[in-house]
C-alpha cells in the first residue's frame, strides 16, 4: 500500500505553520513560528501585524519543514491549507501560498476547516472510534461536535456569545496579566482558593450550548466593586473561582452529551485543551465511566499545521478537492 504524504499550511491567526504528515497519523515534520512576542505589548492579536509576519515567515517555515522531513516535492501527494475560520488577512497568506505551490508543483489542493484540524490533532495520537464526541475549546470557539464517521461533523452545542478562551483573555486583562492570558489564569488558579461563587450558565435543561459572557461580566463587576469599596481581592482566588465556573460547565455538559449519544470516545481539542485544570476535571469526570478520554499533548493543542495535514488527509482520501478559486473564508461553517 502506497504511503500518503500531505503537506499542511496553517495561518489562521498568529502562528505560521507548515507540516508534513504520513498516512494521516504520523508527523514527519511540524514547524511553527509563533508571533506571541510581537502581539504581547498590545494585549492581543493585531490582524495587520499578524498578516505581515505570515508574509515574512511562510517561505522560511516551508523550507524548514522540508529540511526536517528529508523529503522532496515528488514525495508530496497533496497540499492541505486552512481556509477558515480565522482572521481574513492571515488566512489569505496561507491560502495564496498553498494555491501558488499547488499550481507550481502540480499538486492537488485541499481546503480544511480550522476546527476539523483541531479535532484531527487527536488522531496523531490515537485512532478514532465512532461515534465520538469532540469538545473544542479555544480563543474563538467553544463547541461540542458529534462525529459518526470520518469527515462528518454535527455541532450539537456551541457558544452563544464569548468563547471560553476569549473569556480567559478578558479576565486576565482585568487582572493585568500578560498576553496570552489563559496559561496565566490557569497557573494562578492552582495557587488560589475558590472563595467566590461565580455564576454558571447552564441555559435550558436539554441544551449543550455554552455562554461565558455573563461570567466574564460577573468577574469584571466583582473586581470593580472591590476597588470602589477599597477592598483587596487576591488575584489567585479570582482566577481559581473563575476557572472553577468555566471548567464545571464544560466538563458537566461534555459528560452528559457523551452519555446521551452513547459515544465510544471523547476527545478534547483547541488551545484551552492545554489548561491543566480542565484536563484534570475531565479526567476525573470520565474516570468512573467506560468512555475513553483522549487529550492531545500540549504541542498539538495550540495552532499547528500537523493537525491541518491530518484533517486534510481525510478530505484527500474522500476525494474532496479545491481549485485555484479557493478563497479565505473567515466565517466557514463546520459540517
Amino acid at each position: 500500500m502506497k504511503e500518503t504524504y500531505i503537506l499542511g499550511i496553517e495561518t489562521s491567526c498568529d502562528e505560521t505553520a507548515v507540516a508534513i504528515i504520513k498516512n494521516g497519523k504520523e508527523i514527519v515534520s511540524n514547524v511553527v513560528a509563533s508571533q506571541i512576542e510581537s502581539h504581547k505589548r498590545f494585549g492581543g492579536v493585531v490582524p495587520e501585524i499578524a498578516s505581515r509576519h505570515h508574509v515574512e515567515q511562510i517561505t522560511l517555515v516551508l523550507e524548514e519543514a522540508f529540511t526536517n522531513s528529508k523529503l522532496i516535492w515528488d514525495d508530496i501527494d497533496a497540499i492541505a491549507v486552512t481556509e477558515g475560520p480565522g482572521l481574513v488577512g492571515a488566512l489569505l497568506i496561507g491560502v495564496n501560498a498553498a494555491k501558488a505551490l499547488a499550481f507550481a508543483k502540480d499538486k492537488p489542493l485541499v481546503g480544511v476547516h480550522h476546527i476539523a484540524g483541531h479535532i484531527y490533532a487527536n488522531r496523531l495520537e490515537k485512532e478514532f472510534e465512532f461515534p465520538l464526541l469532540a469538545l473544542i475549546v479555544s480563543g474563538g470557539h467553544t463547541e461540542l461536535v458529534l462525529m459518526r464517521e470520518h469527515g462528518k461533523y454535527e455541532v450539537i452545542g456551541e457558544t452563544r456569545d464569548d468563547a471560553a478562551g476569549e473569556a480567559y483573555d478578558k479576565v486576565a486583562r482585568m487582572l493585568e496579566l500578560p498576553y496570552p492570558g489563559g496559561p496565566h489564569i490557569d497557573r494562578l488558579a492552582h495557587e488560589g482558593e475558590i472563595t467566590i461563587d461565580f455564576p454558571r450558565a447552564w441555559l435550558e435543561e436539554d441544551s449543550y450550548d455554552f455562554s461565558f459572557s455573563g461570567l466574564k461580566s460577573a468577574v469584571i463587576n466583582k473586581i470593580h466593586n472591590a476597588k470602589q469599596k477599597g477592598e483587596t481581592l487576591k488575584p489567585e482566588d479570582i482566577a481559581a473561582s473563575f476557572q472553577a465556573s468555566v471548567i464545571d460547565v464544560l466538563a458537566t455538559k461534555t459528560l452528559k452529551a457523551a452519555r446521551q449519544y452513547q459515544v465510544k470516545q471523547v476527545i478534547v481539542a483547541g488551545g484551552v485543551a492545554a489548561n491543566k485544570g480542565l484536563r484534570a476535571e475531565l479526567e476525573s469526570k470520565f474516570a468512573d465511566t467506560d468512555i475513553p478520554l483522549l487529550i492531545p499533548p500540549l504541542s498539538l493543542c495550540t495552532d499547528n499545521a500537523a493537525m491541518i495535514a491530518a484533517a486534510g488527509t481525510i478530505n484527500f482520501e474522500q476525494g474532496k478537492r479545491s481549485d485555484l478559486t479557493l478563497n479565505a473564508n473567515p466565517s466557514l461553517i463546520l459540517r
